[in-house]
């Protein structure tokens, strides 16, 4: 059976946009405490505005979750970087104020620095890991969503709900995994296997954190992730089939490279991005 993706546009509303989207899929499926949600916050800086994750999306997911079921333990959650630390960002960018509302308002949810957590060792017969630590949250029964914003990269091309998986390791010195970014991104999506991927895909950027933003108006929402991302993709006007990362986890059954599209077209959809400027050489295949 062929994965669907839903795409929709986003009419000013974004619960509406959301659930549309859900709906279209035939809804979130069986939930599960914790009820993780990891956004993108890639960075502490964001210059343009549109490289992390809006916090009003996460808001907005959290509360048709509560809808369902109200006693729900929801972790928002995000690690360590070079490029930030997780507990400022998460001050910076509202998600410590989304939490304390929501913690007085009676309702189990938080903000969570992975980097902080005790670890667990994993085994994975991966592309890259064998034996690794990852923090204990994240591992065992939940339900996950991968909640990522359209960016171009220079080290994968592109970054959707795959690449932001990346942010769950708890080093800070993430660079050390990056000459092996395509396995690494593969084995984490193969052993944590998101539930729900969405790509806020409002405005994306040409660049992990711009300069350049281009105005698609649409969310991509699915639940495999390479069929989200291969569609984010296409609307940015780029062959999934060349994308490395894309490929080498559709080969582990975290979707297709060809999913149907439900809701609007793609054809409706497309704003054609620039490929990045400064390309690794193992982002593409030939």
């Amino acid at each position: 059976m062929v994965d669907s993706v839903a795409l929709v546009k986003h009419e000013g509303d974004v619960g509406k946009a959301l659930e549309e989207g859900i709906e279209l899929l035939g809804g979130l499926g069986s939930l599960k405490s914790p009820f993780i949600i990891k956004p993108n916050i890639c960075t502490g800086v964001d210059k343009t505005g549109f490289a992390v994750t809006n916090v009003s999306v996460v808001e907005a997911l959290v509360d048709l979750v509560l809808k369902e079921d109200s006693n729900l333990s929801i972790k928002i959650v995000e690690s360590d970087s070079e490029s930030k630390f997780a507990d400022e960002a998460f001050e910076k960018f509202g998600y410590t104020s989304l939490e304390q509302k929501l913690r007085i308002e009676g309702l189990d949810v938080s903000a969570v620095n992975l980097s902080r957590l005790p670890t667990v060792s994993v085994k994975l017969d991966g592309l890259y890991f064998k034996k690794f630590e990852l923090p204990n949250v994240i591992t065992g029964s939940k339900y996950f969503v991968s909640m990522a914003v359209a960016k171009t990269h220079y080290l994968t091309f592109v970054t959707g709900t795959l690449k932001n998986l990346f942010g769950l390791l708890p080093r800070k010195d993430q660079s050390f995994y990056h000459a092996h970014i395509n396995d690494v991104i593969v084995d984490l999506n193969r052993l944590v296997r998101p539930d729900l991927c969405i790509v806020d895909a409002r405005v994306g950027l040409e660049g992990w954190e711009g300069p350049k933003t281009r105005r698609l108006g649409t969310f991509i929402i699915g639940r495999k992730p390479v069929s989200v991302d291969a569609t984010m993709a296409r609307i940015m006007g780029f062959n999934p089939e060349k994308i490395r990362h894309l490929v080498k986890a559709e080969k582990y059954g975290l979707g297709t490279i060809n999913p149907k599209v439900l809701g609007k077209s793609l054809k409706s959809t497309t704003v054609k991005f620039k490929p990045p400027s400064r390309l690794s050489q193992t982002a593409l295949l030939n």
